[in-house]
């Protein structure tokens, strides 16, 4: 059979379903010791613990702290590969803010309590005085 292609194919059937949860947090005036808005290692190092203990599976990881500039910490960008889809932190230590990223495939098996989890383990590393959270159903039931 072959699988046709061009403008015409969107949406026809042989597209596979891809469905997923993508969940989203801004932290506003975080209450956590310093050191977790501007340490990539050891901010990297405690989400691929937060990952396992949720059981999702990391894959990969990339953990980076931005330099100083003049007056101003650098900030991190901590990102988990896994194997179910990503998560992804940006802090803004002078802000007192992160925003989170969680995001899973479901497409072998439903991974959302795990992800909810993982984000609740992720807000509450840092102690908000508030936060804006969404969440987001990806992809689609139909095949």
């Amino acid at each position: 059979m072959s699988i046709p292609s061009g403008p015409c194919a969107v949406g026809i059937v042989y597209i596979q379903a891809m469905q997923g949860l993508h969940l989203t947090a801004d932290l506003y005036q975080c209450r956590c010791e310093a050191v977790w808005l501007t340490d990539a290692a050891q901010l990297g190092n405690w989400c691929l613990q937060a990952v396992e203990a949720v059981g999702l599976e990391a894959v990969d990881h990339l953990f980076h702290t931005f330099p100083r500039k003049g007056e101003r910490a650098g900030g991190v960008t901590s990102t988990v590969l896994l194997a179910e889809s990503h998560v992804c932190l940006h802090t803004w230590p002078d802000e007192r803010a992160v925003t989170l990223d969680v995001y899973v495939c479901n497409h072998t098996a439903d991974h959302s309590a795990k992800a909810r989890g993982l984000m609740y383990a992720l807000v509450q590393r840092f102690q908000p005085e508030w936060t804006e959270q969404r969440s987001l159903d990806r992809g689609s039931d139909e095949a």
